[in-house]
């Protein structure tokens, strides 16, 4: 299945299991995780074991995750946007230039790389020495490429009962961004039907 790092970044919101969010970004330790998980993704943009995953660098990731799920909000619409945060979204222009400037932190050239055992793939060349810039500016990268290609025009936010998620809709009828959900939202209907109370 297609990974994007900006739907990875969106989804580091996600239910928690007990009715609640949950934030894979609320810590040094579990942001360090994440990222450690998107290595392969990042691979070719920045060294993900020279990072320093701190507090700092913890924050300006939430602060773009902010920024891309204000846009996706805005590439949903007229449909409802993820209900974990559709009542705190930082305003589209405040969102488009965060993601603009992010990106800018990191001036970079594009580089081929194709060995002979392996089919070609495109790197950066980067004057920039910090790698915890380099990863922001990739994942904003990310997220322009993300919302400028187009998966932009799949992507949904998933409507299940307690789910926060943003997904790619991969074929015409799908409305969930996983099986169970789509079962908990028909058993969420079923149940309403059945047990809605008639009118006097």
């Amino acid at each position: 299945m297609e990974r994007w790092p900006a739907l990875e970044l969106a989804s580091t919101i996600r239910h928690d299991g007990a009715g609640g969010v949950a934030d894979d970004l609320e810590t040094p330790q579990s942001t360090a995780r994440w990222i450690h998980q998107q290595a392969e993704l990042l691979a070719g943009h920045v060294d993900v074991a020279a990072l320093t995953v701190d507090e700092t660098l913890g924050s300006e990731i939430v602060e773009l995750r902010r920024a891309v799920r204000a846009l996706f909000a805005q590439a949903v619409s007229p449909a409802p946007p993820s209900r974990a945060d559709a009542h705190r979204l930082m305003p589209v222009e405040q969102a488009l230039a965060h993601l603009n400037a992010a990106a800018a932190r990191e001036a970079i050239a594009p580089q081929l790389d194709w060995s002979a055992d392996s089919p070609p793939r495109v790197g950066v060349l980067s004057d920039e020495s910090d790698p915890n810039v380099r990863l922001i500016a990739a994942l904003a990268r990310a997220a322009i490429d993300f919302l400028s290609g187009p998966q932009r025009e799949q992507l949904r936010a998933c409507n299940a009962p307690r789910c926060v998620r943003y997904f790619v809709k991969s074929h015409g009828r799908q409305e969930w961004c996983k099986p169970s959900c789509g079962n908990r939202a028909r058993a969420a209907r079923h149940y309403q039907r059945h047990n809605a109370t008639p009118a006097p």
